[in-house]
């Protein structure tokens, strides 16, 4: 099995003949913007697996998979990104549920996305994105304690945007921004091999015994709690029990910031090596092989 790393969660997995793309999302960084996974990696790829559509994930799904046309594992969340772009060869994954093809087989696990709060213009803008689960949607706009409008809508709310404008005196407050939308983690099992990779996850108790061969997961969320840290990801390898563990989803970029969460990554590989299992410590275009 062979593994390449491209940064955030993008991943190309080759074996058994098939090669798998995880979360091909673009860069972050404000002056980069591109595909995480390189031009070059987009030939032959027969799988492409989205853990959920933030941009870093997601930017680059569709269009992979419009060119290569390869089989989509996603949530149904996601299902009309792929369908309104003509890619039909979809495959809609929800928790506990399995597809299963030749030399493939794909099931879904439960993931929570973490809140992510961002500063901008040294704290003049405030955002706060947030996963909720209500049954009315809308918008609401406050000027100072003051509501100045507000509009509903009797839809699922999956999630919800704040932003506050200079100190909060102008606050939006709107409903099913695009954020988190369709959060899976999978199981893959490839041949004789077993991936599992959880996307940007808080820890859930769920995993337990999961016993993959490799285990991908982040620890990149002491600064912004959107995902695990260090600690956290620690606790779900002991949840999980795999033979190896690739952590990821750390020291990335985000607008004009370098490493914008960081990780002690050679703390986390040592705690892991302590309970006897491999860690890798993989960085973008790293490629490994496991025999």
């Amino acid at each position: 099995m062979k593994i390449k790393y491209y940064g955030y969660n993008a991943f190309v997995i080759e074996h058994a003949g098939l090669k798998l793309v995880i979360d091909p999302g673009k860069d972050l960084w404000i002056l980069n913007l591109d595909s995480l996974v390189p031009r070059k990696e987009w030939q032959q790829v027969s799988h492409i697996l989205t853990t959920h559509a933030d941009p870093d994930h997601f930017a680059y799904a569709v269009k992979m998979a419009k060119e290569s046309n390869a089989k989509v594992f996603c949530a149904e969340a996601l299902i009309d990104d792929f369908q309104s772009e003509n890619v039909n060869n979809v495959f809609s994954i929800k928790v506990d549920s399995r597809v299963e093809q030749e030399n493939i087989t794909v099931e879904g696990l439960i993931t929570e996305h973490g809140t992510l709060p961002v500063d901008l213009l040294g704290g003049l803008i405030q955002m706060t994105n947030e996963v909720i689960k209500d049954n009315q949607a809308g918008k609401k706009i406050f000027l100072g304690p003051l509501k100045v409008f507000e509009s509903k809508e009797n839809i699922p709310a999956y999630s919800r945007g704040t932003i506050n404008i200079l100190f909060g005196l102008i606050t939006l407050v709107k409903e099913n921004i695009d954020f988190a939308r369709g959060s899976i983690g999978f199981k893959i099992k490839l041949g004789d091999r077993t991936i599992v990779n959880l996307g940007d996850t808080l820890l859930k108790q769920e995993w337990k015994g999961l016993k993959p061969d490799v285990l991908m997961l982040p620890i990149g969320g002491a600064a912004a709690h959107n995902t695990m840290d260090e600690k956290e990801a620690l606790e779900a390898v002991k949840l999980i029990e795999p033979k190896a563990v690739i952590p990821c989803h750390y020291n990335c970029d985000f607008l004009w910031r370098k490493n914008a969460n960081p990780a002690d990554d050679k703390m986390f590989k040592a705690e892991v090596e302590k309970l006897g299992i491999a860690c890798h410590l993989m960085k973008p275009a790293d490629e490994l092989n496991l025999n």
